[in-house]
């Protein structure tokens, strides 16, 4: 299909006019409404107001902050209060962290010393457990046995993964 000039002339009356670029195409026949809109758009025809009026302006959000450099092994922050912006007025709420659900008492955790091995040293069968910041030269693995269908020892298993019944008790 080509665009002959008395299509575009066309094309552009019927853009004036407000059709839809799916009426236009079916007016013109032959063509798609993928074609009338990028022929549009070679052409430079002015765009549309859409329907609904004018949009009121938006409020600029302030920049947010800078997050600090990850550490994989950080706690979360402590409970803070957060304000809840709202049209009349803002609210502030204490928000407090729930803890997760613990499967056995904190006494009999054992928490294994890390073998500090690094990226090459890895196996199939050690832990990979991230310990540190990875752009820190004191960035290593745990290293630990992994057994066979996990990436990480008995602990650090424990931490990433959850019970789906937990993770819906937590929320």
């Amino acid at each position: 299909m080509n665009w002959t000039d008395e299509r575009v002339e066309k094309l552009t009356k019927l853009w004036a006019d407000g059709l839809s670029a799916s009426q236009i195409a079916a007016q013109l026949g032959g063509v798609t409404r993928n074609a009338v809109i990028g022929k549009v758009h070679r052409l430079n025809l002015p765009g549309r107001a859409k329907s609904g009026g004018t949009p009121a302006p938006r409020a600029k959000r302030p920049a947010p902050a800078p997050r600090p450099a990850s550490n994989f092994n950080a706690r979360p922050a402590a409970p803070r209060a957060i304000s809840r912006g709202g049209a009349a007025a803002a609210v502030r709420e204490d928000v407090a962290m729930e803890a997760a659900p613990q499967t056995r008492p904190v006494s009999d955790v054992v928490v294994p010393i890390a073998k500090r091995l690094a990226l090459v040293d890895l196996t199939e069968r050690t832990c990979k457990w991230p310990v540190g910041d990875p752009m820190h030269e004191d960035f290593h693995f745990c290293g630990h046995d992994s057994g066979e269908n996990t990436p990480y020892c008995k602990y650090h298993a424990r931490l990433a993964f959850q019970v789906s019944g937990e993770r819906r008790r937590a929320r």
